[in-house]
């Protein structure tokens, strides 16, 4: 196996995990066996306790991982699943050291923070990589270089180097600012970010410029000869319309073949038509398709994070790419419906409305206002998790006469709970046991005969992503039957709607899972594929 890292500097946010996820695909397409993993150096066990205003999306894998929104990423790119043991913390890490030496597997030495807690992470490596049989192991270190919290993880790099000195690479991706003021773009951030690596025993092997502008040769030659890396090295990473365009951008510097090279491999051709013919469609798409996803996690003061919906973002590009669309999305606060009713009319300007999933009841009332107009004024409509609980609480109260409908993680003395705890979930609620604890990962589904879902999919069985503790209380579910709701897909092993859909309506579909998680950017989510038609329809 070959181990090559991914390192920060100067900023984080720059873009590691799609550079990251961009390399693993370039090397796939010239037939390597690839993964990628990502570490955070964060206490917290898993991302599932994150604020995701302030961490990004928490993304789950098949095996119920509550893991960093670059997890996604790497899916997204390479196409393939991502597991356990390819996302770490410095929780998880010291979680697992501890329990080991609680369980003599030291045999009575003396624990110690170095070797052990490095040591620990190159188990994890090393064992990610065997579990698949990977060529290729890419390993991104989140925040950047000279933070304390990743001081250990790089130390595991240092000694995996000296352990397997041909089989290892370090890449540092840093930022090239161009201040306004002075219109140059300066390299003595990066020197810097170098020189701290240089203080952790590292010398990265190649550099990737982030910058709105691509290098020029004197920008280059400067920091080549100030980072003691070769001109040829320094890749050009510039902004781009969209995050599909970098795997081609990279390779038109030969970035596949300079690491094959640096690794004693033969060159190979990179066979990236596919990503070509994508790029070919986003870039040509002439027709919009306009989109509003009703949220709360995406304001931070003045400004608008969207990393929080990441996953719905690429998924709903994704189909509209598919569909020959150019997607227009516009972020909508729920809570502005909350203080101004009347501005619910500015949905009509959306060909299709996603109420996605979130936590708690802020902004709930504005996200029920938003469901009702699209349900009454037939604009197509796609609810993911809460947005499914949320839109089964509006046909309640308002089609069904259940005037205090709500959701017991609202109001749990309210008559109508038609939204429920799951059984499973009590005990642990009642314990105060949070972590990990929810409904994730894969599960089954079996799909109604004659819906849109089962259109969309075509099959019957079928099985999703989940992430939550809350569901569609079976109690209520034939007075919804009765009044058109559609149950359009059930987990017939804990008897739990997966599924609703309303009829007589271009498209009324919301479910308990994330489907978002699943979509592929050559292989868009049936789902996303059905709403998004529907939505062009509009």
């Amino acid at each position: 196996m070959k181990f090559v890292f991914v390192a920060g500097g100067v900023m984080s946010g720059i873009g590691k995990g799609i550079a990251t996820a961009s390399i693993g695909r370039i090397l796939k397409s010239k037939g390597f066996k690839v993964t990628a993993i990502k570490i955070d150096p964060y206490i917290n066990v898993d991302a599932g306790t994150m604020n995701p205003i302030e961490h990004g999306e928490v993304f789950v894998t098949e095996d119920g991982v509550e893991c960093d929104q670059d997890v996604g990423n790497y899916e997204r790119f390479l196409d393939e699943n991502i597991y356990t043991d390819n996302y770490m913390t410095t929780g998880r890490v010291y979680q697992s050291v501890i329990t080991k030496e609680r369980n003599l597997e030291y045999h009575g030495k003396c624990v110690e923070v170095v070797p052990d807690i490095p040591n620990e992470v190159i188990a994890t490596i090393k064992r990610a990589g065997k579990k698949v049989k990977a060529d290729f192991i890419l390993i991104e270190i989140g925040g950047t270089v000279g933070e304390y919290q990743n001081m250990l993880f790089l130390e595991a790099a240092r000694m995996l180097k000296i352990s397997h000195p041909k089989d290892v690479l370090f890449i540092l991706v840093s930022y090239m600012p161009v201040p306004e003021i002075i219109g140059e773009m300066k390299t003595k951030p990066t020197q810097y970010a170098v020189r701290t690596l240089n203080s952790a025993g590292i010398q990265p092997d190649m550099i990737l410029a982030r910058s709105i502008l691509a290098l020029d040769e004197p920008r280059k030659k400067k920091l080549s000869q100030f980072c003691n890396v070769a001109p040829e090295d320094i890749i050009s990473a510039p902004d781009v319309a969209s995050i599909y365009q970098v795997p081609i951008n990279f390779e038109k510097e030969h970035m596949g073949n300079r690491i094959l090279k640096k690794f004693g491999l033969k060159p190979r051709p990179s066979n990236l038509a596919d990503w070509e013919a994508l790029v070919k469609i986003i870039t040509n798409s002439p027709k919009p398709v306009n989109i509003g996803i009703v949220g709360k996690y995406f304001e931070s003061g003045k400004f608008t994070l969207t990393d929080s919906y990441i996953s719905v973002l690429e998924a709903v590009k994704h189909a509209s790419f598919a569909n020959d669309r150019k997607p227009n999305i516009t972020w909508i606060s729920a809570e502005d419906f909350e203080k101004n009713e009347s501005s619910l009319e500015n949905l009509n300007q959306f060909d299709g409305v996603i109420v996605p999933g979130g936590f708690g009841n802020r902004g709930v009332e504005g996200k029920i206002k938003a469901i009702e107009y699209c349900r009454k004024n037939n604009i197509p409509f796609f609810g993911l998790c809460l947005g499914m609980q949320l839109a089964v609480i509006e046909f309640a109260r308002h089609v069904c006469d259940l005037k205090d409908a709500t959701s017991a993680e609202f109001n749990k003395k309210a008559k109508h709970l038609v939204i429920d705890v799951m059984e499973d979930q009590k005990a642990l609620l009642k314990e105060k046991k949070y972590g990990a604890t929810m409904r994730l990962g894969s599960y089954d589904c079996q799909l109604a005969p004659d819906t849109i879902s089962k259109k969309a999919y075509g099959a019957i069985d079928i099985t999703e992503r989940h992430r939550h503790r809350y569901e569609l209380n079976n109690a209520y579910r034939e007075v919804l039957q009765k009044q058109g709701m559609i149950m359009a897909g059930l987990n017939k092993e804990k008897d739990l709607v997966e599924i609703i859909e309303i009829k007589n309506h271009p498209f009324f579909v919301a479910t308990q899972f994330h489907p978002e998680f699943k979509s592929r950017p050559l292989h868009p989510h049936p789902l996303f594929l059905a709403f998004i038609k529907a939505a062009t329809k509009k």
